[in-house]
C-alpha cells in the first residue's frame, strides 16, 4: 500500500460537546487502536477527506504530537444526510503482523469475448485480503485478455503474491456474458427436428382417410343374392 502522512492533534478532553466543537473547527474526532493503548486525537478533515474518500487503500504514517505510528483506517461513520465524515476509527499496523484491508481490483487488457461482442461484466470491484503491510499494494490488478464469451473468473482463480484473498472461493469476480441474441439463438431447438418427427402422425392420418368427393366402398353381397 502507498504510505502517506497524517497529522492528528492529542484530545485531552472527550464527549460529545468536545466532538461537536472539533467539527464546528473542521476537524473530524478520531480514535487509534490496536497498540499498548486506545489514544483519542483530531484530524484536519480536509486532510483526512483526501483518505477516505478515494478506493486506494493506504498505510499512514500517523503523527499525533510528534509520536509516529503506522496505521490504516478500520471505519468511517458519514452524517446521515450528507457526505461530512462525523468520526474515524484507525487500527495501528505492526510490520511484522499480517493486516487485513479491502483492496480494489482494476481490470487490465481487452478480453477476448469483448472483441467478438460479448460484454464484461465485473461482479466485486472490491477484495478483502490479508498480507504483511509492505506487501500490500495500493490496488489489486487482473488482465482479462484471455476471457472468452460464457467465461467467468472466479475467487480461486486469482493469485496475488504476498497476499491472502479472503472471500469466498466460489464467488464470481467477472465474466463476459453472450450477446442477448446470440443466446436466443443458442437456446432456439434446430429447425426442422421436431417438425419431420411430429409429422409422422399427420401424414399417416392423411393416408388412411378417404380423398374428398370419392364413392365409399360398399359391403360385399352374399353369394345368391342379387
Amino acid at each position: 500500500m502507498k504510505k502517506v502522512a497524517l497529522t492528528g492533534t492529542l484530545r485531552e478532553v472527550n464527549g460529545t460537546k468536545n466532538a461537536a466543537q472539533l467539527r464546528r473547527n473542521k476537524q473530524v474526532p478520531c480514535v487509534l487502536y490496536g497498540g499498548g493503548k486506545v489514544v483519542h486525537f483530531a484530524a484536519e478533515e480536509a486532510a483526512l477527506s483526501k483518505l477516505v474518500f478515494t478506493a486506494e487503500a493506504y498505510r499512514i504514517e500517523l503523527d499525533l504530537g510528534g509520536d509516529k505510528v503506522m496505521a490504516k483506517m478500520q471505519e468511517t461513520q458519514f452524517h446521515p444526510t450528507s457526505d461530512k465524515i462525523l468520526h474515524t476509527d484507525f487500527i495501528e499496523l505492526a510490520e511484522d503482523k499480517a493486516a487485513k484491508v479491502s483492496l480494489s481490483l482494476k481490470l487490465t487488457g481487452l478480453a477476448a469475448g469483448v472483441r467478438k461482442g460479448g460484454s464484461l461484466n465485473q461482479t466485486l470491484r472490491k477484495l478483502r485480503v490479508s498480507g504483511l503491510p509492505a506487501n500490500l499494494p495500493e490496488h489489486l490488478e487482473y488482465n482479462v485478455d484471455a476471457l472468452e464469451l460464457g467465461q467467468s473468473v472466479r475467487v480461486r482463480d486469482l493469485k496475488f503474491d504476498g497476499v491472502l484473498i479472503l472471500e469466498k472461493p466460489s464467488d464470481v469476480v467477472v465474466k463476459v456474458s453472450i450477446p442477448k441474441k446470440e443466446a436466443e439463438v443458442v437456446a432456439a431447438p434446430v429447425v426442422g427436428a421436431p417438425a419431420a418427427a411430429g409429422a409422422a402422425a399427420p401424414a399417416a392420418a392423411a393416408a388412411a382417410t378417404p380423398a374428398a368427393g370419392a364413392k365409399k366402398a360398399e359391403p360385399a353381397k352374399p353369394a345368391g343374392k342379387k
